[in-house]
């Protein structure tokens, strides 16, 4: 089966960020518990536990959990109760922390864009499969919680050139299943809408399953994200989320349903 429509995660999915993602929570780390040094080796304990993360004022928590000893195998089962005890132990408030992180990055960006950029990387193969794609008749779809403006940017540093409109990004403040449902009313004039979505993140994916009307929509979890192995071992038993290897991404259509 091959998609008119397809739809596709940037981080995660398209590109890795995790080297952004430590590097502005370790600035907005010493910001908040100023006087602080942040060992960089703490990196490699960070990065693994990426998919814990689902909203921005967790990131400079998770690097506290780290410092602060926290055993990093009981993070993922717990994340949520560990995060929210940190939260009220710390006297942060959610918004103010979210606000550190937010403010770092815009800064950085002001100030240093091209370094900022430089520490996104794109997956193996990933920046020729789209290539093939965008000269294909499919209709294709960046669809992102990452601003718009930068997916485009990097995009164009690597010579993919997708027009604006085609990113929906950060700025559209709606959740992922309502942008699917949009693009689908955007081809309703098609004969056959055939959606194929990648997406990085489980509960995202588990969202647009839950809506009666997107049926249509075709569910990938993209095994090389930030997605956990429990993540990945949940999809191998749902008979609507299928797990998709970068390797058979990288291949054609007909891989993609492939074990």
């Amino acid at each position: 089966m091959h998609p008119n429509i397809l739809a596709l995660d940037f981080d995660g999915v398209i590109c890795d960020g995790l080297s952004e993602y430590f590097a502005s929570t370790k600035r907005a780390y010493q910001q908040i518990w100023s006087g602080s040094q942040v060992d960089d080796s703490l990196a490699d304990d960070f990065y693994p536990l990426r998919p814990v993360i689902e909203t921005g004022w967790e990131m400079p928590i998770l690097l506290r959990a780290l410092v602060l000893g926290i055993d990093k195998t009981e993070i993922p089962s717990d994340w949520k109760g560990i995060s929210l005890q940190l939260l009220e132990s710390e006297g942060l408030e959610k918004q103010s922390v979210v606000e550190k992180l937010d403010g770092v990055r815009d800064s950085w960006i002001k100030n240093d864009l091209d370094g900022w950029l430089s520490l996104h990387r794109f997956y193996p193969g990933i920046i020729e499969r789209l290539q093939q794609i965008i000269d294909s008749e499919v209709e294709f779809y960046i669809v992102t919680t990452k601003e718009g403006r930068f997916v485009q940017q990097l995009l164009q540093q690597q010579g993919v050139d997708l027009a604006r409109e085609r990113i929906i990004g950060k700025e559209s403040k709606r959740p992922k299943y309502e942008t699917l449902r949009i693009i689908r009313d955007a081809h309703r004039a098609d004969s056959d809408v055939n959606i194929f979505f990648v997406e990085d993140r489980l509960k995202a994916l588990q969202e647009v399953a839950q809506q009666p009307d997107l049926e249509m929509v075709s569910l990938f979890l993209a095994d090389w994200g930030y997605n956990l192995e429990g993540d990945r071992h949940l999809v191998q038993q749902d008979s609507r989320i299928k797990l998709l290897s970068l390797k058979n991404f990288t291949q054609s259509f007909d891989n993609w349903s492939k074990d």
